[in-house]
């Protein structure tokens, strides 16, 4: 049986055969999609990832009908684990999203340095795998780029937002500057739990629900070596009932920009 080819490995190999088969250079075909010949180089040598505008530029050129971006959805989902599937898939299909976060930002409104830095507090995870998994974060927050975005409301204990460190004050830094961009998007509303609250139903763990259009509801739960994807009523109508809890809890929304305004205040 040959060894199996990744989604990567045949983009990089097809668009060096398109660019060949057209009777292309790198320097002729870079000009036409509007990039160096130094990326083209290096994409097709497995040196750089390419983008997404750069695929949808290959495909104008090509006139592939959309392989390239296709195969790229298909190497993004090769990266997402097994148990981590049927949740995303309910993510992209939802007309609603409502996430608590206890100990720190949640993955959809996470940046790359946040998240890489989350990630590398596993010393299992190789360099470049933690990269495959940064990316895969990224790719999934597109959701929220779409035309006919998710409204994303979250709510976030106060202490995810003070866990400064030595080491990494610029990248809470970056964060929390992200975070009230996010929060002022017209589709995301951003809570804040403060630290005051005392014992509330989030301490039992962080969760994510998610509503379809037809107005059935999902929730994931995050674990320490996974998750587990909730879909039984009783367990959904659980988990409802803790993120009413928790949102009466939390701050208003422009009251809890004002906070992470002021949380940020002694590092900018």
């Amino acid at each position: 049986m040959g060894e199996q080819v990744s989604a990567a490995a045949l983009i990089r190999s097809q668009l060096r055969r398109a660019r060949v088969a057209a009777g292309l250079s790198q320097e002729e075909y870079g000009r036409r999609i509007h990039y160096s010949t130094s990326l083209i180089s290096a994409v097709e040598l497995g040196n750089a990832t390419p983008k997404l505008d750069f695929l949808k530029r290959a495909d104008d050129v090509f006139d592939t009908g959309g392989l390239f971006v296709a195969l790229r959805e298909l190497g993004r989902r090769e990266r997402e684990p097994v148990w981590f599937r049927p949740w995303l898939e309910a993510e992209r299909e939802a007309t609603q999203l409502r996430c608590f976060a206890a100990m720190m930002v949640p993955g959809l409104l996470q940046t790359a340095d946040y998240a890489r830095a989350v990630f590398r507090l596993d010393p299992t995870l190789t360099p470049d795998r933690v990269e495959e998994m940064v990316t895969a974060r990224l790719d999934r927050q597109a959701i929220l780029d779409r035309e006919d975005p998710p409204h994303l409301t979250a709510v976030i204990d106060e202490s995810a937002l003070r866990r400064f460190g030595v080491d990494g004050t610029d990248v809470l830094v970056g964060q929390l500057r992200h975070l009230l961009a996010c929060a002022r998007r017209p589709h995301v509303s951003v809570h804040v739990l403060p630290q005051g609250t005392g014992l509330h139903p989030g301490l039992l763990g962080p969760f994510i629900l998610g509503c379809s259009a037809d107005g059935g509801w999902m929730a994931f739960l995050d674990n320490q070596i996974g998750g587990t994807v909730v879909d039984d009523v009783d367990g959904v109508a659980t988990l409802l009932g803790r993120w009413e809890s928790l949102r009466s809890d939390a701050l208003p929304r422009q009251q809890s920009i004002g906070l992470i305004e002021e949380i940020l205040k002694p590092w900018t």
